[in-house]
């Protein structure tokens, strides 16, 4: 499964940005998929995932009432709608896949086998 994760740039706070994720190589319709992202200098952070095909999506508690998950099993292909946007959340955004993880890893970077490449958000005041 290779993920490429785009929609990154430069944009004002208060804005909103779109991030994709497209999978290829397999269909990962029934993978639980998963966003994270880095800030320079810190630990990558869980952003949000949905749980195999059906799960509903879970959220990090910094960006819980901002962002939303969603997936389009059709297009093999996730995203994140990220409105609000804070100075905070420049990060390098990253998607994750994986076809066995259980429930209680969702937010483990260490459970998924398949990483994008990452996308750069950067957010100015």
């Amino acid at each position: 499964v290779q993920l490429q994760a785009s929609g990154g740039g430069l944009v004002q706070a208060g804005d909103s940005q779109r991030l994709s994720c497209a999978a290829s190589g397999r269909t990962v319709s029934s993978y639980t998929v998963a966003w994270f992202r880095q800030a320079p200098g810190k630990e990558r952070e869980f952003v949000a995932a949905i749980f195999r095909s059906y799960g509903r999506p879970v959220y990090g508690e910094t960006v819980k009432g901002r962002f939303t998950m969603s997936r389009d099993n059709a297009k093999n292909t996730a995203y994140l709608q990220m409105n609000s946007l804070k100075r905070e959340d420049t990060a390098v955004y990253y998607c994750a896949a994986d076809s066995s993880l259980i429930y209680s890893s969702l937010t483990n970077a260490d459970a998924y086998d398949y990483w994008g490449q990452g996308t750069l958000v950067t957010v100015s005041s």
